[in-house]
């Protein structure tokens, strides 16, 4: 395979990168990290993207499932589908699905299902602090900057759209 000429601006070399300087391999770990986080912060009752779904619904009550989907960036070829998260948290208690025309789900939260946010919630920014306790302010908010832009979250969010700190 031929190499592809490096960019002027990319601090990729040209040749093999070493394992631990992947960008795969570190987003990866970062994830794993943040996941890590989430379960010792939360236990494992709720997955961060069982968490993520509850958050949108708190957000905008009543939407259908595809929309969901989109609001969370869930990726609709894997197996862990909208539908099939869904079916877990109605079997929780904590959210209800009502048959829409054309086949579709509005999705609401049912009172144990803001409960259990209500319960997370005080918890996710010092969950959040301390995964990002080892860079320095400046470098959190630019961290979490260049994570916007890397997912192509161009937006800023609500309440201060020059801070980088996450949204609660």
């Amino acid at each position: 395979m031929t190499p592809t000429p490096q960019s002027a601006a990319s601090p990729l070399p040209d040749s093999v990168i070493a394992l631990q300087a992947e960008p795969g391999h570190l987003i990866r770990r970062a994830h794993q990290l943040a996941v890590s986080t989430f379960h010792e912060t939360h236990g494992r009752q709720i997955t961060p993207v069982q968490y993520a779904l509850l958050r949108a619904l708190q957000d905008a009550p009543g939407i259908d499932q595809v929309t969901l989907a989109d609001k969370v960036a869930l990726d609709t070829s894997t197996t862990s589908t909208t539908a099939d998260i869904a079916t877990r948290l109605e079997a929780k208690g904590w959210i209800v699905r009502e048959l829409l025309p054309r086949r579709q789900r509005a999705l609401r939260l049912t009172p144990e299902g803001e409960a259990v946010l209500a319960d997370m919630l005080p918890r996710v920014v010092p969950m959040y602090r301390q995964l990002l306790q080892p860079l320095e302010p400046a470098e959190q908010a630019e961290f979490l900057r260049l994570l916007r832009k890397f997912v192509h979250l161009n937006t800023p969010s609500p309440g201060d759209p020059d801070s980088g700190k996450p949204e609660v």
